[in-house]
């Protein structure tokens, strides 16, 4: 399985982004860096877009090439690939109270279900609140090898473009209701599933492209210089139409962002554009993007309790601090929890007699 380093490249820019954007839980990083930290939770919608291609790659080629959907297989990888590390964390923030980047959190079963970002009381549990994305992720897992395999048997472009239509305008109508009438904006707009969707389908769309229409797939990343600029241009006006939480942009920002983001991830999916970028480190930053994640709130509120006692250490001082503690705990978990199942998770295959999924998909190893 080869990797593209532009969709490393992706998802290095993501885990950093949304690190800097939860680095208000120890006062943020002052000015000027600001204005590039409070745009940090987007990096989230670039993980679901990836995430929508990558994981509907891995289901929508086979299907496409009319073989069986394997879902005990995909599950089963699926489950060696989050379960490990997440539980890991999730003891942690359960039986280690200090170490919570806040002192409330929601009971375990609702994180065991991964129901906490349909149930959760932000205002008075705000610890792990990070995993509210991991279970719009686990909702997808659930619900879509099953649509997908519903859809390959219907063959009705129709249906599949009905279908997303269907989905942006839903979320636009739940958003926008829930704007109008002054509800929570992380409980019933920024959280739920079903408000969050456009990444996801973006994601899928790129990958049924490739899958179904793969002549169509090679004249996009034949003019993948103008995909990344005209993503660009779209992220940077979403990032402009964010600059409040007003009607307009709780309506149509989340999808205009999947776009941009959709455009940037299928000129990275090629290495005629930035694509071919080989940057030092993005890689390494790549694969260990997940366990960065689970771990990151974590290690910042371990340096701001001990830098509590230590005021002379401020400045690039303490953010060397930080981040160095960081990547430590992410280092940790990702070589002592993540990688140990991967590689149990391999052998079970090997033992098993079957292919991984997709084995010559365009699926950087971070994300398999």
């Amino acid at each position: 399985m080869h990797r593209l380093p532009g969709l490393d490249l992706l998802r290095a820019i993501a885990i950093v982004w949304v690190m800097l954007f939860h680095s208000w839980i120890v006062g943020g990083l002052g000015s000027p860096y600001d204005a590039v930290a409070g745009y940090g939770w987007m990096g989230v919608d670039l993980f679901f877009v990836l995430s929508g291609y990558l994981i509907g790659y891995q289901l929508l080629k086979p299907l496409s090439l009319g073989e069986p959907l394997r879902l005990a297989e995909f599950y089963r990888r699926r489950a060696y690939r989050i379960l490990p590390a997440f539980l890991t964390v999730l003891a942690i923030y359960v039986l280690l109270p200090g170490w919570r980047e806040a002192p409330g959190l929601q009971p375990a079963w609702q994180f065991l279900t991964f129901t906490v970002n349909l149930l959760i009381d932000y205002q008075h549990n705000q610890a792990f609140s990070h995993a509210w994305s991991l279970c719009v992720e686990e909702h997808f897992y659930l619900l879509f090898p099953l649509l997908a395999w519903g859809l390959a048997r219907c063959r009705s472009r129709t249906l599949v473009i009905g279908l997303c239509l269907f989905v942006v305008a839903a979320g636009m109508l739940i958003r926008g209701y829930a704007s109008m009438h002054g509800k929570d904006y992380l409980e019933s707009i920024y959280y739920p599933t079903y408000t969050r969707l456009d990444g996801l389908m973006a994601g899928v769309l790129l990958a049924a492209i490739q899958s179904y229409q793969p002549q169509r797939w090679a004249r996009l990343q034949g003019h993948a210089n103008t995909l990344a600029v005209a993503g660009l241009i779209i992220v940077g006006f979403s990032m402009w139409l964010f600059r409040d939480r007003s009607f307009a942009p709780v309506v149509f920002g989340f999808p205009l962002l999947a776009l941009g983001f959709a455009l940037l991830v299928a000129a990275a999916a090629t290495k005629q554009s930035f694509g071919r970028w080989q940057v030092p480190g993005a890689g390494w930053m790549a694969a260990m993007s997940y366990s960065l994640y689970l771990s990151h709130k974590l290690a910042m509120h371990r340096v701001a309790s001990s830098l509590a006692t230590h005021p002379q250490i401020h400045g690039w001082a303490a953010f060397l601090l930080y981040a160095v503690t960081i990547f430590l705990f992410g280092t940790l978990l990702h070589y002592g929890v993540e990688r140990p199942f991967l590689r149990l998770r391999d052998r079970h295959t090997a033992a098993l007699g079957r292919p991984a999924i997709a084995a010559s998909g365009p699926l950087p190893a971070a994300n398999d």
